[in-house]
């Protein structure tokens, strides 16, 4: 069963787009038709499976086959570049050619730096192999002319380097921003979206909402991570695209704006974005 539906906190006439979930994820498999069946009675109008590696890029194209507003990019996540290694660059390269062929293909991600966790986990790739990779699917993004959604964590340095210099021309969003406002404004000066989800209600969440205060709103991208990061008061349960209007209503408290225009201008920048036309969605 769906365990939160309809419009919530409030009904409202504006369309949402939920511009990173995970639907593939196993928390979905006893209601993924329902969830995502019921996404526009819900207020969700648009949404885009992000693909982590090999897997999860076949099965966001699967999910988005047949259903008129959602997408899927494709890409191998930091912690997955050894996959990547093992096929050896040309395969693992002509594998994402022939994903991002695909007409529902919007995008490669999500791929980027991931420093968090060496002392825990020994099977994690080292950073020189995620350098390694970013690099070579950023250049398939140039060549492919596609926008990039980057995952960066505990990688902040870097991060603000590849954005200044190898990401430089390319649309791009760091995805679940988390670092500070003066990380922020380095990205947003080169040109970065930035996604704000669930983090931003967080009652410990000050960083997120200074940054959302600073930020321009034609910067702003909407997205859940779901099944991840659930917005206050549903911290720790799971996410979905039908929580998303907490973060709707928690970014208009702080820019001062109806809940509305928020959803507006957030769904133009994903069109935008994701480079959709509008004419797909009737």
């Amino acid at each position: 069963m769906i365990p939160f539906s309809g419009r919530a906190p409030e009904e409202s006439d504006s369309m949402i787009f939920d511009t990173h979930v995970h639907y593939d994820d196993r928390r979905f498999d006893e209601d993924r038709g329902e969830i995502l069946q019921g996404l526009s009675a819900a207020g969700i109008g648009g949404a885009v499976n992000i693909g982590c590696d090999v897997k999860t890029s076949e099965a966001g194209q699967a999910l988005a086959e047949g259903r008129p507003r959602l997408w899927f990019t494709a890409g191998f996540y930091p912690d997955n570049v050894a996959e990547a290694e093992a096929m050896g660059e040309d395969a693992a390269l002509a594998f994402l050619r022939r994903m991002l062929a695909h007409p529902k293909a919007v995008g490669i991600g999500e791929i980027g730096l991931d420093y968090n966790g060496f002392d825990r986990y020994p099977e994690k790739p080292e950073p020189e192999l995620q350098r390694k990779w970013l690099r070579l699917q950023l250049q398939l993004a140039r060549e492919l002319d596609k926008p990039v959604v980057i995952h960066s964590r505990d990688a902040a340095a870097e991060t603000v380097g590849f954005v200044k210099n190898e990401m430089r021309g390319l649309n791009k969003v760091l995805h679940c921003f988390s670092y500070s406002r003066e990380i922020a404004a380095q990205c947003l000066d080169e040109g970065c979206y930035l996604g704000i989800g669930g983090v931003v209600t967080f009652k410990n969440g000050r960083k997120m909402k200074d940054v959302v205060d600073y930020m321009p709103t034609d910067r702003l991208l909407l997205e859940t991570d779901c099944p991840y990061l659930a917005p206050e008061p549903f911290r720790g349960r799971r996410n979905s695209s039908y929580l998303l209007p907490y973060v709707v209503r928690t970014v208009a408290e702080i820019k001062g704006i109806p809940p509305e225009e928020v959803e507006r201008i957030s769904w133009e920048n994903a069109l935008r974005f994701y480079r959709i036309d509008p004419k797909e969605l009737n």
